[in-house]
């Protein structure tokens, strides 16, 4: 049978455009003994895939020109000659942009549909949750009382710090790019939360955060951390997870340097990639859903219907067009 795929067009320089992606046709062989024929569900596109893009040494191998993009992807089994994964589960894995595909069955992880939607393992119950808890619980450790700053606080992964600091009773100012954005932080538990777009930055924080920062989550990069570093209380601890403001410059970014802020507080940071936690995520993933299923933790999900919306979806993220966690939902 013939499947479509999304290749890899070429690199991109600055922000990628439409031309970077190649849709095309591939041939999917009969499953043989010990693999399974999958049906795409759901398709994660997230802001790390852009560092993919790129050609060079990283902690993940950048994406081949010419091969087929892959990402976080819930699929269901249509055909198997795999005993651990009968005709009707769903599962989750890194795999390719493709409508149907061809699996020896390593890498994937059947989902409980009974805990939560199926789309949720991409997100609250997936990378970007566990990112979320191990960044802000192994590396923040906030404590109740002290106070929490999230950047990029709308999106998949922030929406989840702020209210995980939340259970551990901590302050929460959050930072997003819209006045919707804004009133869904405060919807969510958020005690401030602040348009960065509109509010100049460095006085919404201070006015926001009057006791300094004792946690920062840094998703951004750029003016927001600027600001937050002249705010750090002693012993601060910075978990370091995205730097989005800078993923499409195309020459190396210049400003304030952080050192000295971070040597007279005495602070932490601590830059960290999710997979770092490896061994632990099922601890996370069991801890995620036991506050889900306590009502403790919500999320939001921003879906666009169709195979062939991918490449839009994820062009999406850099114009800020998601609340919470972006996702295509193919079948």
């Amino acid at each position: 049978m013939k499947t479509n795929v999304i290749r890899l067009a070429s690199r991109p320089q600055g922000l990628p455009t439409a031309e970077q992606f190649q849709f095309d046709t591939l041939d999917l062989a009969v499953p043989a003994a010990g693999q399974v024929l999958l049906k795409t569900r759901y398709v994660s596109v997230d802001p790390y895939m852009r560092g993919r893009m790129n050609e060079g040494k990283s902690y993940v191998p950048p994406f081949v020109v010419g091969e087929p993009i892959a990402g976080g992807v819930v699929a269901e089994v249509i055909e198997s000659q795999n005993e651990a994964l009968p005709v009707g589960s769903v599962v989750v894995g890194n795999l390719p942009w493709q409508e149907f595909i061809l699996s020896d069955g390593k890498g994937l992880n059947r989902i409980p549909a009974d805990k939560a939607p199926v789309s949720y393992f991409l997100g609250l119950l997936g990378m970007p949750g566990l990112t979320a808890y191990f960044g802000l619980l192994d590396i923040c450790q906030p404590k109740a009382g002290e106070t929490v700053v999230v950047s990029g606080a709308a999106g998949a992964v922030g929406m989840i710090v702020g209210q995980l600091a939340k259970i551990q009773g901590a302050r929460v100012i959050g930072t997003a790019g819209s006045d919707e954005k804004v009133a869904y932080l405060r919807q969510l538990g958020f005690d401030e939360a602040i348009n960065y777009k509109t509010a100049n930055i460095a006085e919404a924080l201070a006015a926001a955060a009057p006791a300094g920062v004792d946690c920062y989550f840094d998703n951004v990069g750029g003016p927001i951390t600027d600001a937050v570093y002249d705010l750090l209380n002693k012993h601060a601890r910075i978990a370091l997870c995205g730097q989005i403001s800078s993923y499409n410059d195309t020459e190396t970014p210049v400003g304030p340097r952080p050192e000295g802020k971070l040597l007279k507080t005495s602070s932490k940071l601590q830059g960290f990639i999710v997979s770092d936690y490896l061994s632990r995520w099922p601890e996370g993933v069991q801890k995620l859903t036991e506050w889900y299923g306590q009502g403790k933790l919500q999320t939001e999900e921003t879906i666009t219907e169709g195979f062939n919306q991918i490449p839009a979806a994820f062009l999406g993220l850099f114009k800020g067009e998601n609340t919470g966690k972006a996702l295509v939902k193919v079948s």
